[in-house]
């Protein structure tokens, strides 16, 4: 692209090597944030691959190990097993649970990576897969631990009813014991969305084992009473001591259980509400940053009034919001799970830190809506005085119109051509302050110029219908006129003026010039905005070597103007010089030629002039 572009630049004009510049100034930003995107996209999708090669890799291992400890988990059969036997397999059992408390964890960690993956896939398959995946593992699991429970409350019964009362209630007071710190009133519940809802999946798993272990302790408490009644030895007494202390024990869990129930639904409650609430605060935000930083300014000064003013409605929303959502995260960390503390501070910060990179941007935005609102003012102001101005300047033309006006075509004592300094001091010093208003008058009407602009002047829906110019009426040459500064030979000269012949000499001088329409539009039209302005017009000729004069281009411009806005376009400009060619059609085959001949000349001589 490049080297196209060096080789046209040779070849080109010199406006035309800034286009080409440009061009490709912006085709290598537009390459280089493709390649931006492509790296950030390449990453993300590194990234997104190692984190499901992960939860692959990981759920298909606890799926083996469970597999593998299933045929561990067989339940005894009927069949008579000695004590020796059952305590044996307890105490294996008992190895086993804690091999199923370590792996816990990892379960939980693969169950976050999961949710994870599930949260960030964007197709509607993906999603159904990784929902079919995570409930497989937890169905395994489930079971898994459903099994170990069924078992140990198997063994616990066998040891029962083997007669080792002793054992079976010491092994039941143990696992009471081993239970009541989790169940407590200090261990803290809350925390985030994800943990409550394994804390809530593990309370769930324990009043399963409750309520399968209550059969063995009624069981329990029917047998120690048969063995008591009518009996006060002194194993009696400690039997029913040990029982007295088992129930109360019992229903103190019973209690606990069902209070982290209830503080397990609050906290999940809790946690729900402050995951919507950061969420939606974050989508609004990133709504607000987006309309914030591409939003588009209007020109009209009641429009641009209406967005200051929804600015600062909208402005206190998000702080509410923020306040909310700090207030309900310290609530939760002032009874926090230890594992969930990190993940509540770290969206408190989260919400907080975009909430002040938003909040610099509305600032932003904001002292620029003042200042585009200042702007509008002072060019409302500037456009009142100078209609002021013109008010006045009408008002003073119209009473000098009343006036005779004096005939000067060489008078005793003068030589032709030449007027007296009275008559010429008022008239030229209000040419001169016309002169200096003009940029004020361009200054104020550019806003206009662009709003007035078509968007698709090339569109065959936005064609408009280019009217051809009508002959500027002339000064009758029985009444001849004294114009201040100007010679008294031009406007003789004038007298005679006909836009057609000088339209013919001005095609055959760019003819001469070998150059297009086209290309004598874009070296008038600096800005590149489609419009020139007629001063710009007749400074633009009167600059180039084509002989004429001031009067001549004041007509000429006046003409081009076809809908009068002190403007000339690039179709009334063509529609002037060819009246019989419709700009907005398609170039013809003979333009193409004669463009390429043209061109080819250029060439020709520039490559004569290298040589030479």
């Amino acid at each position: 692209l490049e080297a196209v572009a060096a080789r046209l630049k040779d070849v080109s004009r010199k406006q035309d090597c800034a286009v080409i510049q440009s061009l490709v100034l912006t085709a290598k930003e537009r390459v280089a944030k493709v390649l931006r995107c492509a790296g950030e996209r390449g990453a993300a999708l590194e990234d997104a691959r190692k984190r499901a090669k992960q939860f692959s890799e990981s759920r298909q291992l606890l799926l083996d190990w469970m597999d593998e400890v299933e045929q561990t988990l067989q339940i005894p059969g009927n069949a008579a097993m000695s004590q020796e036997e059952i305590k044996c397999q307890l105490a294996e059992h008992k190895e086993f649970q804690k091999l199923l408390h370590s792996k816990r964890p990892v379960y939980e960690a693969t169950l976050r990576s999961g949710r994870l993956l599930r949260e960030r896939a964007q197709l509607t398959e993906d999603v159904q897969l990784l929902e079919e995946l995570l409930g497989e593992l937890k169905e395994r699991w489930d079971d898994v631990g459903g099994r170990a429970v069924e078992r140990q409350h198997k063994l616990e019964e066998s040891l029962l009813f083997s007669g080792k009362f002793t054992d079976a209630l010491q092994a039941l007071l143990d696992w009471l014991y081993r239970a009541e710190p989790q169940l407590c009133e200090e261990v803290p519940v809350a925390g985030d969305r994800d943990l409550v809802s394994d804390l809530m999946d593990k309370h769930r798993a324990f009043q399963k084992e409750l309520g399968k272990r209550a059969s063995c302790i009624k069981m329990l408490k029917r047998s120690v009473r048969d063995l008591t009644r009518g009996s006060s030895s002194v194993d009696s007494q400690w039997l029913q001591k040990q029982m007295e202390e088992l129930s109360g024990r019992w229903d103190l869990i019973c209690k606990l259980s069902i209070s982290k129930q209830g503080r397990l639904e609050a906290s999940l409650q809790q946690a729900e509400e402050f995951h919507t609430l950061v969420h939606s605060f974050l989508a609004h935000l990133a709504e607000s940053e987006k309309t914030l930083r591409h939003g588009v300014f209007p020109e009209e000064e009641a429009a641009l009034c209406e967005c200051q003013s929804q600015l600062q409605v909208s402005t206190p929303t998000p702080q509410l919001e923020l306040e909310c959502i700090t207030s309900l995260g310290e609530e939760i960390l002032s009874a926090c799970h230890p594992d969930s503390i990190v993940t509540i501070k770290s969206w408190i910060t989260v919400a907080k830190s975009r909430f002040q990179e938003v909040l610099s941007w509305a600032q932003q935005q904001g002292e620029r809506l003042q200042a585009q609102t200042a702007r509008l003012a002072a060019e409302r102001e500037e456009m009142g005085r100078l209609v002021d101005w013109i008010a006045a300047a009408e008002e003073s033309l119209s009473l000098r119109d009343q006036e005779t006006l004096p005939q000067w075509w060489g008078p005793a004592g003068r030589s032709p051509g030449s007027a007296p300094a009275h008559a010429d001091s008022p008239a030229q010093e209000f040419m001169e302050e016309l002169n200096r208003k003009q940029p004020d008058v361009e200054k104020v009407t550019k806003s206009c110029k662009r709003k007035l602009a078509p968007d698709h002047p090339g569109e065959a829906g936005h064609r408009r219908s280019v009217p051809h110019p009508t002959p500027m009426p002339m000064p009758s040459r029985a009444a001849p006129m004294f114009i201040p500064g100007v010679p008294v030979s031009e406007v003789e000269e004038f007298a005679h003026f006909d836009f057609g012949i000088w339209r013919k000499r001005y095609m055959q001088w760019i003819s001469h010039r070998k150059s297009r329409i086209l290309d004598v539009f874009r070296g008038i039209d600096r800005d590149q905005d489609g419009r020139i302005s007629q001063r710009e017009f007749i400074q633009s000729v009167l600059s180039s070597k084509f002989p004429t004069n001031v009067l001549e281009m004041s007509a000429v411009a006046s003409i081009f103007d076809m809908n009068s806005d002190g403007f000339i376009d690039y179709y009334e400009f063509v529609s002037a010089l060819q009246p019989s060619r419709d700009p907005l059609r398609r170039v013809a085959d003979a333009d193409q030629i004669q463009d390429e001949v043209w061109q080819s000349a250029d060439l020709g001589t520039m490559t004569n002039g290298e040589c030479s």
